[in-house]
């Protein structure tokens, strides 16, 4: 016979599923966003751009969906101790997954505005798609850490924020000597200066998601710790 208490416990475990699956679903969707954008720009190809910007509105969809979901849970089932960290960790990586999203459009955006400009031949020393390539990583490991609940890779994703950032600041300095060196490049550098920018603070998102991740398994917050903090805590 089975009692109403496991008949609510399996509806819960149903529940808490199902918003989960929608944060891997929304994170593949960032992902695929962020992708496409960096393929419009450096492929001219205004196809892949109009398919990035589309899936804005796929993601922004998905985290009103979870929202909701997560707040019949918390009104209905009240959970504690983990599965209320859980819910309380979907509720913020669904906002950080957001705002990726955000930052995948205004890199298609710029791609746009650079096809109209007639685009940019950048210095060799000049490489965004590398810097993309390690924001990217970034994301899948991310989500990946949540799916698993795998603190090990969260923590990973934490220590290649540091090189996202380096990679991104380097990629500032050429673009401004390159600017010195050419006036004439300035407005369209500018252009790949905010393209920078935007995968820095994509970097930064995975990040967040990854301290969420910490926090939901181990209930640690680890904001604004270091990372030999961070290791010495979760590892």
């Amino acid at each position: 016979m089975v009692t109403g208490g496991e008949h609510t416990s399996k509806r819960f475990d149903l529940e808490l599923d199902a918003v989960i699956d929608g944060v891997v679903q929304m994170g593949g969707l960032v992902r695929q966003q962020f992708r496409l954008a960096m393929e419009s720009l450096n492929s001219g190809d205004i196809a892949l751009l109009r398919q990035a910007l589309d899936l804005g509105y796929q993601v922004n969809s998905l985290e009103v969906d979870i929202d909701r979901k997560c707040n019949l849970i918390l009104a209905r089932r009240q959970p504690e101790a983990v599965d209320l960290r859980t819910i309380l960790t979907v509720l913020k990586i669904t906002t950080d997954l957001e705002r990726m999203g955000d930052q995948a459009e205004l890199i298609a955006r710029r791609a746009e505005m650079l096809f109209q400009q007639g685009g940019l031949n950048l210095p060799r020393s000049v490489d965004i798609s590398h810097c993309a390539d390690l924001a990217l990583s970034m994301a899948d490991n991310a989500i990946e850490a949540f799916a698993r609940s795998d603190t090990s890779v969260a923590t990973q994703v934490i220590r290649q924020d540091n090189k996202v950032n380096e990679e991104c600041n380097f990629i500032t300095r050429n673009l401004i000597c390159h600017m010195l060196e050419d006036p004439r490049s300035i407005s369209t550098a500018l252009d790949f200066l905010f393209v920078a920018k935007s995968i820095e603070r994509i970097g930064d998102h995975a990040k967040n998601i990854s301290e969420y991740v910490i926090f939901m398994v181990k209930g640690y917050d680890v904001r604004h710790s270091s990372i030999e903090e961070i290791e010495r805590k979760v590892l």
